[in-house]
């Protein structure tokens, strides 16, 4: 098997039953474990990166900034992460979403993009869309233009790149 997206694909592990009953959760940790997978993982992402003039990665907490400050390090551009409220210590844009259970809200630096800047969003898995659409609420208010949003799964039953729309959404591994 030459081809790394198939490798890594074969490396997701699905796990019945997480965080709940009728959950079938896609861990991605046998690739964060294996060095070559790893690797393989930041090359799809790089290689969708590379050729377009990108000022900033954008990682959703908390695997997003496995990938994106792998990415962002590459590139030789800055890292921005977005965090559950309440966890990043200096002023802040909040932006809020919904989730199964209630409502949540994401955080991000005020300072962190300037106005024009052109970024990329990574985080490791699409699946309803909510936290992703909140992070590009976020890069939106800064004045930041986000040029793509990048995933390494999507679970694409779930219909969550059209909370993104009109922004280009690319992933990896669709189930």
């Amino acid at each position: 098997m030459s081809d790394p997206v198939a490798k890594l694909r074969a490396a997701v592990r699905d796990v019945p039953n997480f965080p709940k009953h009728g959950i079938v959760f896609k861990d991605i940790t046998p690739i964060l474990v294996d060095a070559q997978l790893f690797r393989a993982s930041i090359d799809v992402f790089l290689e969708r990166c590379r050729g377009q003039k990108i000022d900033k990665i954008v990682g959703i907490d908390a695997r997003g900034f496995l990938f994106g400050s792998a990415v962002a390090y590459e590139l030789k551009v800055g890292f921005v992460p977005i965090r559950k409220k309440g966890k990043l210590p200096f002023k802040t844009e909040t932006a809020s979403y919904s989730l199964e259970y209630g409502d949540a809200e994401m955080e991000m630096h005020v300072d962190s993009i300037n106005a024009g800047e052109r970024i990329v969003l990574i985080d490791d898995l699409l699946a309803t869309g909510g936290t992703s659409a909140a992070a590009a609420a976020l890069i939106a208010k800064v004045g930041g233009e986000l040029l793509e949003a990048q995933f390494l799964i999507e679970l694409e039953f779930l219909h969550g790149r059209d909370k993104l729309q009109p922004t280009p959404v690319v992933s990896f591994l669709k189930y």
